[in-house]
C-alpha cells in the first residue's frame, strides 16, 4: 500500500460518496412497496433494508470483477479517470432523487465511466462485448422477464386468494411480503454494493496499490457495504413514494409477487455477472403486479417520466464523466475545481430539497394524479370484486329503498 497516493485516497472517498447515494436512492427498490400497503412502518422497513444490504455485500463479488476487470481497460487507466465518472454518478443520482425518479444508480456509474474513459483513452478502451452482453442486453430484458413473472404470480395469488379466508390470507400475504422485501435488500447489497467495489478494485490497480486482475480487498468490501448500509437507512423517501404510490396502487398479494420476482432476478443476475440494474428489475416487477390484478392499472405518465430518465442515464452521466475527465486532465488544480464543483452542486441540491421535505412521516400521504390513458381505463375496466366489497361496506350496511336506488347519484 507505499503507492496510496493522494488521489487514490480522493477516488476511496468519493466512491464510498457514490456507494451512500446508491443506497439511498435505491432504498425505494426493497422497501416501497411493504411501506405503501403498510407491512411494515417505514422506519423498520429501511432498517432492516440496511442490515440486509451489509450482509448481501458479502455474498459474491462477480458483479464487481465485470466493473474492475471486463467493462473498461484496466491498463493506462488513471486515478483520475475513475473520480470523473464517479462524479457523474453522484450528479445524475442527486438529480433524479431530488425529482424523485428512480433511475439507475448502476447506470449512472457504468455511463460516467464510459464517458471519462473515452475521454481519457479513446473508444478503444471500452470493452464493447462485455457492454452489450453484461450490461445493455440486461437492461432491456430484466424489468420485461420480472414484470412477466410478477404479473403471472400476481394472478396465481389472486386465485387461491378466492378460495382462502379474506383476513387470514392478508396477514399471510403480508408476513410474505415482509420475507420478500428481505430478500431483495439481500440482493440489492450483492448486486449494487459489488459495483462500488469494483469502482474502487479498479481505482486500486489504476494507482498501483493492486496488481491488475485482483479480487476485492476485504477492506473493500466492508466499507462499500457499511456505506451502501448507511445510505439504505437514510431512506430515499421521495423515490418511495414515486415506486410506492406513484407507479401503481398495490395490495399486499400484488406486494409479495412483484418483490419475489424482482429478487429472483436480481440474484440470478449476480451469480452470472451480470450488472443489472435494481431500479429496472424492480419498477418492471411492480408494473407487473400491477396489471397482475384485475382492474389493476399503471399511472402510465409515471412510467414515462422513468422511462425517459433510464434511455438519459447513460449517455448524461457519461457526458458529465468526461466533461469532468477534461477538467481533470488539466492538472492537479483541475481535480480540485472538479471536487469543488462536485460539493457545491451536491450541495445545492440538497438546499432545494428543503423547500418541500418528504420523509417518514409523510412518504405515503401523497399520490400520483392518474394520467389521461389511466383515467379512460378506469372508466371502463371493472374494479375487482374484492375492491367492490371493501369500498361497499359501509353504503349497505343499511338496506335501500327503491326511491333511493332510482335517484341518480350524487355528484362527487
Amino acid at each position: 500500500m507505499e503507492n496510496f497516493s493522494l488521489i487514490l485516497a480522493i477516488v476511496v472517498i468519493t466512491a464510498l460518496a457514490f456507494d451512500f447515494t446508491n443506497g439511498f436512492h435505491d432504498t425505494a427498490n426493497a422497501m416501497a412497496t411493504t411501506i405503501s400497503t403498510g407491512a411494515l412502518k417505514p422506519k423498520v422497513a429501511v432498517a432492516m433494508s440496511a442490515v440486509l444490504n451489509l450482509v448481501g455485500a458479502f455474498l459474491s463479488v462477480e458483479v464487481a470483477n465485470t466493473i474492475s476487470k471486463g467493462l473498461v481497460n484496466e491498463n493506462g487507466i488513471r486515478p483520475e479517470v475513475i473520480f470523473a465518472a464517479l462524479v457523474g454518478a453522484i450528479l445524475w443520482n442527486l438529480v433524479t432523487w431530488l425529482v424523485g425518479l428512480p433511475s439507475s444508480s448502476s447506470h449512472a456509474l457504468m455511463g460516467g465511466l464510459i464517458g471519462a474513459t473515452v475521454a481519457s483513452a479513446g473508444f478503444g478502451a471500452v470493452h464493447g462485448d462485455v457492454l452489450v452482453t453484461k450490461v445493455l442486453l440486461p437492461a432491456l430484458a430484466a424489468p420485461v422477464v420480472a414484470g412477466l413473472a410478477a404479473m403471472l404470480a400476481t394472478r396465481f395469488s389472486y386465485a387461491l386468494d378466492s378460495k382462502a379466508e379474506g383476513k387470514a390470507a392478508e396477514k399471510g400475504y403480508r408476513a410474505g411480503q415482509i420475507a420478500s422485501a428481505g430478500l431483495v435488500s439481500l440482493a440489492h447489497g450483492t448486486n449494487d454494493a459489488q459495483k462500488t467495489m469494483g469502482i474502487i478494485t479498479l481505482a486500486l490497480v489504476a494507482g498501483g496499490a493492486i496488481a491488475p486482475g485482483s479480487n476485492p480487498p476485504t477492506w473493500v468490501i466492508l466499507s462499500a457495504g457499511l456505506a451502501i448500509a448507511l445510505g439504505t437507512y437514510i431512506g430515499g423517501w421521495r423515490i418511495i413514494r414515486t415506486m410506492g404510490k406513484g407507479l401503481t396502487e398495490l395490495r399486499p398479494q400484488q406486494g409479495f409477487a412483484a418483490q419475489t420476482s424482482a429478487a429472483t432476478a436480481i440474484l440470478a443476475s449476480s451469480h452470472l455477472g451480470f450488472s443489472l440494474s435494481t431500479t429496472h428489475v424492480v419498477s418492471g416487477s411492480v408494473m407487473g403486479a400491477g396489471l397482475g390484478r384485475k382492474g389493476g392499472l399503471v399511472r402510465w405518465s409515471t412510467a414515462t417520466r422513468m422511462l425517459v430518465a433510464w434511455v438519459l442515464t447513460l449517455p448524461a452521466a457519461a457526458l458529465v464523466g468526461a466533461g469532468a475527465e477534461s477538467v481533470t486532465d488539466l492538472g492537479d488544480w483541475g481535480t480540485a475545481v472538479v471536487a469543488v464543483f462536485l460539493v457545491a452542486a451536491s450541495a445545492a441540491i440538497w438546499k432545494v430539497s428543503r423547500r418541500e421535505v418528504v420523509d417518514a412521516s409523510n412518504v405515503n400521504e401523497t399520490e400520483e394524479p392518474a394520467g389521461v390513458v389511466t383515467t379512460a381505463i378506469a372508466a371502463v375496466t371493472p374494479p375487482p370484486t374484492g375492491a367492490v366489497t371493501e369500498g361497499l361496506t359501509a353504503t349497505i350496511a343499511a338496506p335501500v329503498t327503491t326511491t333511493e336506488a332510482a335517484a341518480p347519484p350524487a355528484a362527487v
